[in-house]
């Protein structure tokens, strides 16, 4: 008997031992989270945040750009992030700083950013430097603006190879009138950073993107077309400009109201392409960078209905006798 009691005690400490082990190691296990969640409460904010405000897109004429220059260049700063070949050989604007894409949220934390009024990010067509400008304005720098048009803007020199080449109206006959209607709504993508914080997750997601380039988020016309049913098309236009015309299966999302969490931001697919198109691309790149902050695979589509249906299109178009102003530039580093 006095063995079975000194068995039974034995046991029992045993099991007591097994679970305040179980109890440690399941304590020091870290914290699941949804960062997805996390970051999206923190982008929107109380607001709606930058994507569905009256400041998006951020975008500043050539000729807001040259009466800083010529009035007050303390208060502005140029970042042009085309090639150093172009930036040297072929031009850029007076004082502007080249910097890669990789480089220019590294950049930016070097500057005194309260110091300007614009911070003007340049491109070569104003649509990789949107989504630069998307994902600053993102990470809070809320004077980033993008040059409209890029250097196609300032001389015809820069156009040539870009604005003045794709304006066209190849797809004149294969829009429609038909409407799609949006997905169901569904889960919202998965992010794996590690972090815990929306400005920590925030961040990690920016330096990813802006390391990627601008390759990863943008689509041509041809590349849409050559397989409709495999992109997610978003018309980011108001619905009578949508209800005109417009690619063939794109489904309306009202520009600054529907891509909200309360609205119909998780109507968005995660298993396929999100093709994201605007009149000119401006605003479709910056949309695409909070898309893609966010872990969904969103593509702009370059030149916007500009280079697909020029001559019949609603909204902004661009203009060779008003939209190029033949500014000065210089060559060199």
């Amino acid at each position: 008997m006095r063995a079975m009691k000194k068995y039974l005690s034995l046991l029992l400490i045993f099991i007591l031992l097994i679970y305040v082990n179980g109890c440690k190691e399941k304590s020091t296990e870290p914290e699941k989270i949804n960062e997805t969640q996390v970051l999206l409460e923190y982008l929107e904010g109380t607001d709606g945040g930058y994507i569905n405000s009256a400041s998006c897109p951020a975008i500043i004429n050539a000729s807001e750009v040259y009466t800083y220059l010529q009035n007050n260049p303390s208060k502005i700063y140029i970042i042009d992030v085309r090639d150093s070949s172009t930036f040297v050989n072929k031009g850029h604007i007076r004082g502007a700083h080249r910097v890669d894409i990789p480089k220019v949220l590294d950049h930016i934390k070097t500057l005194n950013t309260s110091n300007y009024e614009k911070i003007v990010i340049v491109c070569y067509a104003g649509q990789s430097a949107g989504y630069v400008t998307g994902l600053l304005r993102l990470m809070g720098y809320n004077n980033v603006f993008s040059l409209k048009y890029g250097m196609s803007s300032w001389h015809q020199v820069f156009a040539e190879g870009y604005w003045l080449a794709n304006i066209g109206n190849s797809r004149k006959t294969q829009f429609t009138t038909t409407p799609t209607p949006k997905n169901q709504p569904e889960n919202l993508p998965v992010l794996n950073t590690g972090k815990k914080t929306g400005p920590e997750i925030l961040e990690v997601r920016v330096k990813e993107l802006l390391a990627g380039g601008w390759d990863p988020a943008r689509i041509s016309h041809s590349g849409v077309f050559t397989n409709l049913s495999s992109y997610y098309i978003v018309n980011y236009w108001p619905v009578d400009d949508y209800n005109m015309g417009h690619i063939p299966g794109a489904v309306q999302y009202t520009p600054r109201s529907d891509l909200k969490s309360t609205t119909y931001l998780k109507t968005l697919p995660t298993n396929k392409p999100i093709v994201v198109y605007c009149y000119t691309g401006q605003t479709s790149a910056q949309v695409v960078a909070f898309l893609r902050v966010l872990g969904y695979d969103a593509k702009s589509l370059i030149y916007g209905t500009n280079a697909m249906i020029y001559d019949d299109m609603p909204g902004v178009k661009f203009n060779q006798q008003t939209d190029i102003m033949n500014y000065e530039y210089v060559t060199g580093p």
